[in-house]
């Protein structure tokens, strides 16, 4: 099995730049992040963007769409902001089937040490290769449906959107 990891960006790969003070893009971390979780997956790495995902627009997310579409591989990880990665969860929660796609992001960057990047994108790995073909969204151990998925801003986790019926 082989899986495909797209990145779009978002605080994973963001860096402080010291000279103007703000977080930027230099070049991804997946690689090296890869290397440091001794993953033994086979995975292609693909940069589509690096993107905030706060910038990120209708045809940002139907190129997404379409490098899904177009992968030879069925088991997908994609790095993404998480402000907006449920908005893009849905996008292709409703365009796409017969793979398994895994969104997954960072509350804060991997190079500033503490981050929850480095669990985030192995659980995300593991969620790719055992989940049945739909879209998720795995951030901090747990996976939701495209569907049913919100960021709770005000606490900075993810939860369902809808509760569970007993």
């Amino acid at each position: 099995m082989r899986a495909l990891v797209v990145v779009t960006g978002g605080t994973f790969d963001k860096e402080y730049d010291e000279l103007t003070g703000t977080l930027s893009f230099r070049e991804t971390h997946l690689p090296e992040m890869l290397a440091l979780g001794r993953s033994r997956l086979k995975t292609r790495v693909q940069v589509l963007m690096m993107k905030d995902s706060l910038l990120m627009t209708a045809a940002d997310r139907k190129k997404i769409l379409s490098a899904c579409r177009r992968a030879p591989e069925t088991r997908i990880v994609i790095t993404h902001g998480t402000d907006t990665m449920a908005e893009t969860a849905a996008v292709l929660g409703k365009a796409l089937s017969g793979k398994t796609v895994v969104l997954t992001g960072a509350m804060r960057p991997y190079r500033f040490g503490s981050s929850d990047g480095l669990f985030n994108l192995g659980s995300a790995l593991s969620f790719a290769q055992a989940l049945p073909p739909g879209v998720y969204v795995a951030m901090n151990g747990l996976v939701f449906s495209w569907d049913d998925v919100r960021k709770d801003r005000r606490r900075g986790v993810f939860s369902r959107r809808r509760k569970t019926q007993a």
